[in-house]
């Protein structure tokens, strides 16, 4: 048997790191046993899928580098498909149209809940032969009333349900579209799915779409219902929980490798590893090892596996990423350094992209003004001649290097009978318009020559007018 996994969220914003996890599941247990992942989006939520919420699906699934073998396919474009499916339920007898109006089925839901029983349909249009004029009838699925229906779920075991708790359910709405339960399992059935990897929050919708493969004909796809993602807080993870959507972890500058080895570490584990590759996670993964309990997202812990991967990473890799936040500040690239070299100089000192991106700004933009504080403690008289004298020095350099640098801002301050940081300090703030970068030297190295010679020209300027 071919294993044949899917993804198939709704277009109905953004993508959810929890559905996130479900496809990296998905993807990783496909590829593991030589297998196909397919992308399917389910769009038959007309009034909410929007275009933008595909693009969102799409740009994150590629951002975290899931790629699918087919797809995506998209439900709006198979309704042929669902009704001719429709049809063929009502002719078995395994489905009929029902005329209850919505009056009916509130007064019946009422008549329940006084009555202390659980609100659901009652069947009474299960017999009906006649349509009743001036309703638009649903179709419901007629369901089994005795026996029950075994989950068989690789990762909680056999989950039972009794076919008397279950109602008829409406496989399709007035005006003809097909419903959820209804276009999931013909599309697993013609894509031929062998293993469902979802959300537990989907587990309650199983027993009903057993009852319909059954109804097809067909066998069941192994189910896989995965627990939720809570926040630090045990609560459901949402928006108050911070980032929540995908790219919204792009923005905030996380590689996808941090993310992707984060999101599998969430209700997996190997020993007690905690950096994954992406070829590790592949060979290891096994879904029958995924927890039964939920787990609590901790942004720390990603922030600390994000630091690894900027620090470790090669650095035309993280400089690819990089690029994106310096875009995204609209840095013109040409204006400076190679990436790799600003990746370099600074890796070992961030936590994220865009940090280091906010902090780089100076390399390809020059400094407008300086900060109140900085320039009020170092950009005065007592370092007016500090500055002319390094200044000077700096101009006779012709190797531009670290250590030549070093050395010109070391015997300037042993001249000037001073710290080596009542020199440095007030160059840092005519750079970068702070008191805050990496090692002086490396900076001004990557900095380059001229521009800085020009930057402590302009500082030199600003003192005499200014103090």
């Amino acid at each position: 048997m071919t294993i044949r996994t899917r993804f198939a969220p709704s277009p109905t914003g953004y993508l959810h790191v929890g559905g996130a996890r479900t496809a990296l599941f998905s993807w990783l247990y496909a590829r593991k046993l030589g297998g196909r992942f397919v992308l399917r989006i389910e769009d038959t939520d007309l009034e909410r899928s929007t275009a933008e919420s595909v693009n969102a699906i799409l740009e994150g699934m590629a951002w975290m580098g899931l790629d699918y073998d087919e797809g995506p396919f998209y439900q709006t474009q198979r309704f042929d498909r669902y009704k001719e499916v429709i049809q063929q339920l009502i002719k078995q007898g395994d489905a009929y149209y029902c005329y209850c109006s919505k009056d009916e089925l509130e007064t019946l839901r009422e008549e329940q809940r006084a009555s202390k029983q659980k609100p659901r349909y009652d069947g009474r249009c299960r017999h009906r032969t006649a349509p009743r004029e001036g309703v638009d009838p649903v179709i419901r699925f007629k369901n089994p009333t005795s026996g029950q229906v075994v989950v068989e779920d690789a990762i909680r075991g056999n989950v039972v349900f009794e076919n008397s708790e279950l109602d008829d359910l409406i496989i399709a709405r007035p005006d003809g579209t097909p419903t959820y339960n209804l276009t999931v399992v013909v599309d697993d059935l013609d894509m031929q799915i062998s293993h469902v990897i979802r959300g537990d929050d989907h587990l309650n919708n199983s027993p009903r779409q057993i009852n319909i493969f059954k109804a097809l004909g067909a066998k069941p796809p192994v189910f896989a219902h995965v627990p939720m993602i809570l926040g630090d807080d045990g609560a459901r993870l949402s928006k108050r929980h911070g980032a929540v959507s995908v790219m919204s972890y792009r923005d905030a500058g996380y590689l996808p490798e941090a993310l992707l080895n984060y999101l599998v570490r969430l209700g997996w584990s190997h020993g007690d590893q905690e950096i994954f590759s992406l070829a590790e996670m592949t060979q290891l993964f096994d879904i029958k090892d995924v927890n039964k309990a939920a787990s609590s997202f901790n942004t720390d812990k990603l922030t600390w596996l994000n630091q690894h991967y900027i620090k470790t990473a090669p650095l035309e890799h993280v400089a690819e990423h990089l690029r994106w936040q310096m875009d995204n500040l609209g840095l013109d690239l040409a204006d400076g350094p190679e990436l790799t070299e600003i990746v370099l100089l600074l890796r070992e000192r961030v936590k994220t992209l865009k940090e280091m991106a906010e902090s780089s700004v100076y390399f390809y933009r020059d400094v407008e003004s300086y900060d109140e504080k900085a320039a009020q403690k170092n950009l005065n008289q007592t370092s007016l001649s500090l500055l002319e004298t390094v200044l000077a020095d700096l101009q006779q350099i012709e190797d531009w290097q670290a250590e030549s640098i070093h050395s010109v801002i070391k015997n300037c301050a042993e001249k000037q009978g001073v710290g080596m940081g009542k020199v440095a300090q007030p160059i840092r703030v005519a750079i970068t318009g702070n008191t805050i970068s990496p090692s002086l030297d490396a900076t001004l190295k990557l900095y380059g020559r001229e521009r800085t010679l020009t930057a402590i020209e302009r500082a030199v300027i600003w003192i005499k007018k200014h103090v």
